[in-house]
C-alpha cells in the first residue's frame, strides 16, 4: 500500500517535472530583452523635412506675401525593440515602451509578424553571421556547454519516465531504481544548465549580445535584460524531478528488501 502511494505521488510529481523540462526546451523565452536603439519616434523630428518659409523684411510694407500651406504635424509613436530567444529561435519585434518587457512579449501582445532567426545552438552564436566575428567573445565555449546539458537532461528525463512507466505494471525494483536514477540525473543536469545560464547572463556583455551590429549606432543605449518564462519553468521543474527520482529510487530499494 505504501509502495503504491509513493509510486503514485512520484509519478505525478515526476510527470510535472518532465513536462516543465519539455516546456522550457520547446519555448523561446529563456532571455527577454528590450532596447530603444532604432525605435521609431521620440527624437523631436515631427513631420517631413521641407523648404523653409520665405523670410521678409519689415520695411517691405507693400510686398504681398505668398500664401503658406498648412502642414499637419505628424508625431510618430515611440517604440522599443523587444527580444526573446531560446534553443530554437531568436526573435525581435517592435513593441510599446510603456509595457514591461515580460508583459510585452506575451503571446497576446506580440504583433502578427516579427523577425526570427534560427538559434539551434543558442546561446552559442554570439554574432549573427560568420564566425570569427568582431563581436565574438570568449564565453562562447562556456555557453556551448549549456546546449549540451539541455539535450542530455531532456533525454535523461524522457528515458527515466519511460522506464518508470514500464516498471509500474510489473513492480520491478530494478526499473524503479533505474528510472529514479535517470530522473535524478535529469534534475542535476538541469540544475547545472540553469546555473550556467545565470553565470552566462551575468558575465557576458549583454549590450553587445542583444544589439549585435547595431551597437555602434547607439553607443549610449543600454538594453534591459531579464530571465524569461522558460528559465523560470526549468527552475521549477528541478525540485519536482529530483523529488520524484528519490521517491522511485527508495521505492525500488524497499521492494528489493522485501523480496
Amino acid at each position: 500500500m505504501k509502495t503504491g502511494v509513493a509510486a503514485l505521488i512520484g509519478g505525478i510529481v515526476g510527470g510535472l517535472g518532465v513536462l516543465c523540462f519539455l516546456v522550457a526546451f520547446g519555448t523561446d523565452y529563456w532571455l527577454l530583452a528590450s532596447d530603444d536603439c532604432g525605435g521609431g519616434g521620440g527624437n523631436g523630428d515631427h513631420g517631413s523635412p521641407g523648404t523653409a518659409p520665405p523670410q521678409t523684411n519689415a520695411s517691405d510694407a507693400n510686398v504681398t506675401l505668398p500664401s503658406i500651406a498648412k502642414v499637419d504635424v505628424v508625431t510618430v509613436a515611440p517604440s522599443v525593440t523587444l527580444h526573446h530567444e531560446g534553443f530554437f529561435w531568436r526573435c525581435e519585434f517592435q513593441g510599446d515602451p510603456s509595457k514591461h518587457v515580460i508583459l510585452a512579449v506575451l503571446f497576446t501582445n506580440q504583433p502578427a509578424s516579427k523577425v526570427c532567426i534560427h538559434g539551434y545552438l543558442f546561446p552559442l552564436p554570439v554574432a549573427v553571421g560568420p564566425v570569427p566575428h568582431p563581436m565574438y567573445d570568449a564565453t562562447a565555449v562556456f555557453r556551448g556547454f549549456w546546449t549540451v546539458f539541455i539535450i542530455l537532461a531532456l533525454v535523461a528525463g524522457l528515458v527515466g519516465g519511460f522506464l518508470l512507466v514500464c516498471a509500474v505494471p510489473f513492480t520491478s525494483h530494478k526499473l524503479y531504481r533505474l528510472g529514479g536514477i535517470f530522473l535524478i540525473i535529469a534534475a542535476s543536469l538541469f540544475l547545472v544548465l540553469v546555473l550556467l545560464f545565470v553565470l552566462w547572463k551575468e558575465l557576458v556583455d549583454i549590450r553587445s549580445y542583444v544589439l549585435q551590429d547595431r551597437g555602434h549606432m547607439c553607443p549610449d543605449v543600454q538594453p534591459e535584460a531579464h530571465y524569461g518564462w522558460s528559465f523560470m519553468v526549468a527552475a521549477a521543474g528541478i525540485p519536482l524531478a529530483l523529488l520524484s527520482g528519490l521517491l522511485f529510487y527508495f521505492t525500488g530499494r524497499h521492494l528489493q528488501q522485501d523480496k
